[in-house]
């Protein structure tokens, strides 16, 4: 509704100062039309501005000063009240019409910046609606005017598909099978206005309700049923990762399921009166596991040797479930059995590998497959928050290929390979402490329930020969192909080095460290033995075997600083490869060439 606007003024007004004053308040009128929403703001109206010829020029400056200002609108010194009035005053003048155009111009860009900022200020629409009603009475005809006021509608559209479909979002009526519901709202909202963040909102909100139904199904070991609701969460928003997170997500529950399943299984066949139950587990796993998954199969396979073999069986690899989640290590089951340990007669060594002695091992025991590897190791260190030693003080003995010697290095941890550079998660974990080995144990034991620990010296010479009585685990001579990363004469360093005591013949084609598992296992299943890098073992050092303990059980003396280190590394000399060759090592230790792995009783 268009204010009434005064021109001209009586002849006692003349020669005064120009005057401006408002119209009395009025009760706020809305209208409707057919095609038109109701407008949250009452329609505008100007206030009265008297204009005379004597203070024309001077409300010209006003209007003018004002626009350039941004004052559109807002009182009775606005640029389109003063442009009114003095459009009113002065009809035929170009100068006013285009002051006042260019005030409408500046009137619907404001309208837009406001429509543009519906998404992050609530109040933008109803500003947008209050220069709407501005625009319909200073440019009622004008285009642009028109095409601003459609935006309008199809925003104020929009926000009401909003508000429908969120009041179906709530009733839990997402529409999922294309029947009406919220999403259908939603869509239509964004058909109106395309990116409109709260109808982007609901869509997301409609999504993550159908990806809770599918955790819920999931939960409920109904993994059908929740692939299906992750079947239509994808069409809500293709091309976003909810879904495929939540299809991982659940994919990473029904492992676990599946392995607790495999694990409440296997812990059944411990007891004697357990087989029953560990077919029921074995039921439920069969029906939620994949097709030819992996753990079902073994379930299968240890009821069936249950009967037979007990729990365990010898070569059998397998993992613990950790409480935090994930697997533990490979461990693979070695045999009982004896052997003779240490340096025999007439065989070159030290008096430190003697006197050679038989052990007897009357139980089979797990080892690691493995040197533990650095990915395996961060898992104990985000998981516990244990520093290492080297990380503790700031350095480690590293390899510095400019001098071809071990220098103290700093900055240098478990994170670092044998030169000091960041190491990959597949790599043997180095320069960690005999006591950092220890915690990862004691770690694998609070988080399986299972006793884990480093191996004695008897049991890792044991598996290091593998039932094998040679001067080196695989005999006498030059290691054959692919056995073991150790100094060959055909290795070679990045810049060319080599060794200068070293296998004649033999090359592995690594210089430090390997990944673990690159080369043969042994007899027993167990890779890197000897080579990769050296391990610490849980034994004390003492110079000799005399007085050793005859079961294989390490020989601890309480308080030790001095421990036992096992096992030929990369860089050592092939007298350092014998099967019963040991050194000692200061426990807090730390070294490029030393790591560790770990055993597990059964």
């Amino acid at each position: 509704m268009l204010a009434g606007i005064l021109a001209g003024c009586s002849r006692d007004q003349a020669g005064k100062d120009a005057r401006t004053e408002s119209v009395p308040a009025r009760t706020p009128i809305v209208t409707v039309s057919a095609d038109q929403a109701v407008s949250p703001v009452p329609p505008w109206q100007a206030p009265v501005i008297v204009v005379t010829d004597d203070n024309a020029a001077k409300l010209r400056k006003q209007a003018a000063s004002a626009l350039d200002e941004d004052r559109l609108f807002g009182d009775a010194e606005a640029a389109i009240p003063l442009y009114l009035a003095l459009r009113a005053h002065a009809p035929e003048d170009a100068a006013i019409r285009r002051g006042l155009q260019r005030a409408v111009v500046a009137l619907v860009k404001q309208g837009d910046a406001e429509l543009a900022g519906i998404d992050d200020d609530p109040l933008s629409l109803r500003r947008a609606h209050e220069v709407a009603a501005v625009a319909r009475v200073a440019a009622p005809g004008d285009e642009q005017v028109a095409v601003f006021l459609e935006r309008l509608d199809r925003a104020d559209e929009a926000q009401e598909a909003n508000r429908l479909g969120e009041d179906e979002l709530n009733a839990d009526r997402l529409g999922e099978n294309g029947n009406g519901g919220a999403m259908a709202h939603f869509r239509e909202a964004l058909r109106l206005r395309p990116r409109d963040v709260r109808a982007m909102q609901g869509m997301a909100a409609a999504e993550s309700t159908l990806i809770r139904r599918a955790e819920l199904s999931a939960a409920a070991d109904d993994y059908a049923t929740a692939a299906r609701w992750l079947d239509q969460a994808g069409k809500v928003r293709p091309g976003f990762a909810a879904v495929d997170d939540a299809r991982g997500r659940i994919a990473m529950q029904r492992m676990v399921r599946v392995g607790r399943l495999r694990d409440m299984g296997l812990a059944a066949l411990s007891r004697e009166d357990g087989i029953n139950e560990a077919r029921s587990h074995l039921a439920t796993l069969l029906r939620i596991a994949p097709s030819a998954d992996p753990a079902a199969a073994e379930l299968r396979q240890r009821i069936d040797l249950a009967t037979h073999y007990g729990l365990f069986r010898p070569g059998q690899v397998f993992t613990d479930a950790i409480r935090n989640g994930g697997r533990g290590p490979q461990m693979a089951v070695i045999p009982h059995g004896a052997f003779r340990m240490g340096a025999g007669e007439g065989e070159p060594g030290e008096d430190s590998e003697r006197p050679a002695r038989n052990i007897r091992f009357e139980r089979g025991l797990a080892v690691s497959r493995f040197e533990i590897t650095v990915g395996e190791f961060r898992r104990f260190v985000l998981a516990s928050g244990h520093r290492s030693r080297s990380t503790r003080r700031g350095y480690s003995t590293a390899y510095d290929e400019r001098s071809g010697n071990f220098v103290r290095s700093g900055n240098v941890d478990w994170q670092s390979d044998y030169a000091g550079n960041r190491a990959t998660d597949s790599m043997p974990v180095v320069h960690v402490s005999a006591k950092d080995a220890t915690a990862y144990a004691q770690w694998l034991s609070e988080q399986t329930g299972q006793r884990y620990r480093l191996l004695s010296e008897a049991e890792f010479e044991y598996a290091l020969r593998a039932g094998g009585r040679g001067l080196y685990p695989w005999g006498g001579g030059m290691p054959p192909d692919d056995t073991g990363n150790f100094t060959g004469a055909l290795d070679k360093s990045p810049s060319g080095r080599r060794w200068s005591n070293a296998f004649t013949g033999y090359g592995d084609g690594s210089w430090g460290p390997a990944p673990v598992g690159r080369y043969a296992a042994n007899a027993f299943g167990l890779h890197d033995m000897d080579g990769n890098v050296s391990e610490w073992v849980a034994d004390c050092w003492h110079d000799t075997y005399r007085r050793a303990p005859r079961g294989g059980e390490a020989w601890v003396n309480p308080g030790c600083r001095a421990r036992v280190v096992r096992g030929g590394s990369w860089a050592s000399s092939p007298e350092q490869t014998r099967s019963s060759w040991r050194m000692s090592g200061e426990a807090n230790s730390t070294t490029a060439r030393t790591g560790f792995r770990v055993a597990r009783d059964i």
